[in-house]
């Protein structure tokens, strides 16, 4: 990144007031370090798979739908995707409209073939909403699953990083988002799907 793109960026961090430029350079450094990565084959293979499946939660409303074929959890399918379903309202038509975030490239990063949502960059909804049904299925599953739900929501959010969808502090708030809306909405949840 140019010292030119470093000073524009370090001015479009809205709403963040004295925090902006230190944002900034927090994306700016993370943004160099995941330069010296991309390009790898497996990493971009990962990211954009990644980053395509944590569209409109794919990969978590599978997640649920498997848990019910493997173990007759239903309800907790269902109030997963009712949960989802929640959390990307109040992120997409709430949260993001605080902030009106530009995303780190204008038209998307070229060398990936990623979907360019037209929201604010802030929270990024994909880390909000992995971190939001991570936190959920590691607590139904009581640990036995924990480390795939938590493995699945580092990749998810961070991809959206690597192929620059994201900036590194879009995807840290939008995980934050997400770990505290699943803790509002735990007991909602939890009677919907049937547990005490």
């Amino acid at each position: 990144m140019s010292s030119e793109q470093r000073e524009h960026a370090e001015h479009t961090v809205p709403g963040l007031g004295g925090l902006g430029p230190r944002v900034a350079r927090f994306d700016t450094a993370v943004d160099e370090w995941l330069e010296t990565i991309r390009g790898n084959p497996t990493v971009d293979r990962v990211a954009t798979t990644a980053s395509k499946l944590g569209d409109w939660s794919t990969i978590w409303h599978a997640a649920g739908l498997a848990r019910a074929l493997a173990g007759g959890r239903l309800r907790e399918s269902i109030a997963l995707d009712i949960g989802l379903a929640a959390e990307s309202l109040i992120v997409n038509q709430g949260v993001k409209r605080l902030f009106r975030r530009e995303r780190p490239t204008e038209s998307g990063d070229d060398r990936y073939d990623v979907r360019r949502p037209s929201t604010s960059a802030f929270p990024s909804g994909h880390a909000s909403a992995a971190a939001f049904a991570a936190v959920t299925l590691i607590r139904w599953s009581r640990g036995r699953t924990s480390p795939i739900w938590l493995t699945m929501a580092v990749v998810v959010g961070a991809s959206r990083a690597v192929v620059r969808i994201h900036h590194a502090s879009d995807v840290v708030g939008g995980a934050l988002t997400g770990i505290t809306l699943a803790r509002v909405l735990a007991r909602p949840l939890d009677r919907l799907a049937g547990r005490r």
